[in-house]
């Protein structure tokens, strides 16, 4: 029996996992050019002062807000990030997934994984229509998408999420499904629209 539900906290992670997100970036990526001794620039700080001083190559559609708000982070073992993490963790998990699969005695959380691709709009920017990866993500529990089928010839999928170690039961469902609608094809390229 499939039913319709909605989450209750779906917009309460969205801040707290954004500062993780840009605690996490500044950290992993300072660590990542330290680590390689042939990049050109060893910090999140130098690739920002690099970009400014060479923004007509570097930036001429998009600027380096994300960059700098991640620069302008401490490390992460401040108390900020902690409650940040704590907080997406619990909105998207315990309070979200979790919460969901026991008052509707749930197997698994099915969504479209997102809409169909989309051009690059230089002027208006992305025309992102949503997505269901989000609460899996943050929580740390397993996500599975297999084909759902096409919109104007554009591949979409479904995923199937769940609670933390859930992976036996999402992957027999998706596998299910996958079998019984067939809905997989070989892709195809599309022609550019410029």
């Amino acid at each position: 029996m499939v039913e319709d539900i909605e989450f209750q906290h779906n917009r309460s992670w969205g801040q707290p996992s954004y500062e993780v997100l840009l605690y996490e970036f500044k950290a992993d990526l300072n660590n990542y050019l330290q680590q390689h001794t042939s990049a050109p620039k060893k910090s999140l700080e130098e690739l920002i002062e690099f970009n400014k001083a060479n923004a007509d190559k570097e930036m001429p559609w998009f600027g380096q807000e994300i960059f700098e708000a991640a620069q302008a982070k401490g490390d992460l073992s401040s108390a900020d990030y902690q409650k940040a993490l704590e907080e997406s963790k619990r909105f998207a998990g315990s309070e979200g997934i979790d919460a969901l699969m026991d008052e509707h005695r749930l197997d698994a959380l099915i969504a479209p994984t997102n809409g169909p691709s989309w051009v690059i709009d230089w002027v208006n920017g992305d025309s992102f229509t949503g997505g269901s990866s989000s609460p899996a993500a943050i929580s740390g529990y397993p996500n599975i998408t297999v084909p759902m089928g096409f919109v104007e010839g554009l591949p979409i999928g479904i995923s199937f999420f769940g609670r933390a170690w859930s992976e036996p039961v999402l992957l027999e469902i998706a596998y299910a499904f996958e079998q019984l609608t067939k809905h997989r094809k070989a892709p195809d390229f599309k022609k550019s629209f410029l």
